[in-house]
């Protein structure tokens, strides 16, 4: 039996794979016109950056490749022990959004352990900065599209933590395509079964060991709420994950377990270096309301915020947008 390692490099080769169909593609487009720029906006502790690289990266994407670096240390965000003694599992909590919802989560007091498919370099960074706010780290390199890699997964944090309170699904693949007939089954079935199948089986999981006053919370998408004319496949795993998201939080209600998801819009993470030409890299997210893609640390704060029976006890089933304004 291939071991865990083996079986997300094989995905992230396949993944590759699918990718190299979708530049030849490109390759052969006409180029877009440009459409005209907002100035960006700053309005939080510090500004965040506005210029982007032209980068393009290999799928998966690992964050240490990017020539600028994501921001997700959040250094203005001071702890109060909201989720102290707790333990959290983050898929795709290597790098992007994932990292920064385990380093607050870690400074918040709780054990972390982080879900990755084969970024294995990007995953010990993300341990050291979890261990460095005096928690502990554990990692777990495999494919969310497994049944049985989910339930070993779940079951080595509750060994090695001895309990399970937050379950954050955040893991995802997206790969754009300018018609739907450039759309293979195996891209449908790699976005469709990581993106909603990797949550479903996350989530099923974990349900055996999550307490009253646990929570699950799902990463949705603005492109759930207003579509996206080249991730068709990935704006409707994104829909799903919204519509599970409010359903499971009515089936599990009377247990006590809240479930909740974030939609962010447009935020510099390995995923869209990895998904878009160099070119279309360095204009990503200047059509947003904010004229700038968020950095990870703008947006973690919200999945603490709703992990923490302090300051959302009475929230379930919520799609709390973290766009930047009313469309993304």
């Amino acid at each position: 039996m291939a071991s865990k390692k083996q079986t997300g490099a094989s995905t992230a080769k396949k993944q590759r794979a699918l990718q190299s169909v979708i530049e030849a593609k490109d390759a052969k487009a006409k180029p877009q016109s440009s459409q005209a720029k907002k100035k960006p906006v700053q309005a939080g502790a510090r500004k965040e950056p506005t210029q982007l690289p032209k980068q393009h990266l290999d799928k998966p994407g690992n964050e240490h490749d990017l020539a600028l670096a994501p921001r997700f240390l959040a250094p203005d965000y001071i702890g109060s022990e909201k989720l102290a003694d707790m333990v959290a599992i983050v898929t795709g909590g290597d790098s992007g959004i994932g990292r920064a919802v385990a380093v607050l989560y870690a400074r918040e007091g709780a054990d972390v352990a982080i879900v990755y498919l084969s970024e294995h370099e990007d995953a010990k960074e993300t341990k050291r900065l979890v261990e460095a706010e005096g928690q502990r780290c554990l990692l777990l390199p495999g494919d969310v599209k497994s049944v049985r890699f989910c339930e070993e997964a779940v079951e080595k944090t509750v060994k090695q933590f001895g309990r399970l309170d937050i379950l954050v699904n955040n893991a995802a693949f997206q790969l754009h395509a300018a018609s739907l007939a450039d759309i293979s089954e195996e891209h449908f079935q790699e976005t469709l079964q990581t993106n909603i199948g990797g949550y479903f089986h996350m989530a099923r999981a974990a349900l055996p060991y999550l307490p009253e006053g646990g929570s699950i919370i799902n990463c949705g998408s603005e492109t759930a709420l207003f579509g996206s004319k080249e991730l068709l496949d990935y704006s409707a795993t994104k829909g799903a994950i919204h519509a599970f998201t409010k359903s499971l939080a009515s089936n599990l209600l009377e247990r006590g377990i809240r479930v909740n998801a974030v939609a962010p819009g447009p935020v510099w993470t390995p995923l869209n270096p990895s998904d878009r030409p160099a070119e279309a890299v360095a204009e990503f997210g200047k059509q947003s309301d904010m004229g700038r893609p968020a950095q990870p640390e703008e947006i973690s704060p919200a999945f603490v915020f709703l992990a923490s029976k302090v300051t959302a006890s009475y929230i379930n089933g919520a799609i709390l947008p973290v766009m930047g304004g009313p469309r993304g």
